[in-house]
């Protein structure tokens, strides 16, 4: 039976150049206080053993930790797994963090926080005193929580901010801030259904804790004023669920001049308005029109296939990353938003209105 080679450690480099540990760790950190000559024997060492360094090495400097705290909320996330019903958000989020990450040598760690209890100052600052992170990606609905910013400035974290603007308080530093474009994707999913004719153009909000979701009212609501249509009573709110889609989407259908399109804020909204549809025989999309925001998988395979905002989630979480790697220093003095456009997939879901098809 072949032998099992051992892992060449940083012991193993420092032995073989007649170093300390500390030494070998600078230089693998790039530190500047290491004499040529020196870095020059300890590289020659880790070429010629083969030495991969590890997080464990490149933290022995002291100044880095090579990791990202990446924070979601702890309810709605694990309510979604158990109802198995799976979080594209949390799988597309993870996919652009975490190959973010790893082109810089770093890694990243999910943690989810309660958003509204009353210890979550006390488990996140455990959080970030056992794991120094070297900053923090906050999603919605983290990204405006005040006790969350103040306690990662409290632990002197830089921070980005997915879908957030600013900062109403002075006193909190805004952090990087990586936003998708939600009001003009509104305005581009509005858009398409007027230029198919569509007059009466119903919405379906996410809840208020969201920033996002005012932001899509906003575009929505622009869009329709800009081709001087109201918008009263075309408006019902959900919070992201299935069971609160459906009791929108019904409202909605219900009302004496009925929408002939709708927006809703999510793809389980959307499902929902799907079957609100069936139940008062309205065919989509010979009778109602509808367009939904997310894009995940699901949308593709419904009958028929829907019209979506995609959400370029990936990419946003990548930007994130990134600018907490290489410009930390912004956090203390950040410049506008990054606005990361999103696009539209137009599928069989949306047609004219029956009185112009």
């Amino acid at each position: 039976m072949a032998r099992r080679r051992l892992a060449v450690t940083i012991k193993h480099v420092a032995a073989d150049a007649g170093v300390s540990l500390q030494t070998v760790s600078r230089v693998i950190n790039s530190e500047p206080n290491v004499r040529p000559e020196m870095r020059d024997r300890v590289q020659a060492s880790i070429d010629r053993l083969g030495y991969v360094p590890s997080i464990a090495a490149q933290r022995m400097s002291g100044s880095r930790s090579y990791l990202i705290l990446a924070l979601n909320d702890r309810e709605r996330t694990i309510a979604d797994w158990r109802a198995r019903q799976g979080t594209d958000w949390v799988d597309q989020m993870l996919l652009g963090g975490m190959l973010e990450c790893a082109e810089h040598g770093y890694r990243m760690i999910f943690e989810l926080v309660d958003t509204h209890a009353d210890h979550l100052e006390r488990e996140l600052g455990a959080a970030l005193a056992a794991l120094q992170p070297d900053g923090a990606i906050l999603t919605p609905p983290h990204s405006d929580n005040p006790r969350i910013l103040a306690t990662l400035k409290r632990h002197h974290v830089p921070y980005a901010r997915i879908g957030a603007q600013g900062h109403e308080d002075g006193a909190l530093p805004a952090g990087i801030r990586v936003s998708m474009d939600d009001e003009g994707a509104a305005r581009r999913a509005t858009r398409h259904l007027l230029d198919m004719g569509h007059r009466r153009i119903g919405f379906i909000a996410g809840p208020a804790e969201y920033r996002l979701s005012g932001w899509r009212v906003d575009g929505w609501q622009a869009e329709m004023a800009a081709a001087d249509l109201k918008t009263d009573g075309l408006i019902e709110t959900g919070d992201f669920s299935y069971a609160s889609g459906l009791r929108a989407a019904k409202a909605l259908l219900m009302r004496a001049e009925r929408p002939t399109a709708i927006i809703a804020s999510n793809d389980q909204m959307a499902l929902a308005t799907i079957e609100a549809a069936r139940d008062a025989d309205l065919i989509i999309p010979a009778d109602l029109s509808l367009v939904s925001f997310d894009n995940t998988p699901l949308v593709r395979f419904t009958t028929p296939p829907l019209t979506a905002v995609d959400q370029p989630i990936a990419e946003t979480t990548a930007m994130a990353v990134r600018l907490l790697i290489t410009a930390p220093s912004v956090t203390l003095d950040p410049p506008a938003p990054v606005i990361i456009p999103m696009g539209l997939v137009e599928r069989a879901s949306t047609a004219p209105p029956p009185d112009v098809a």
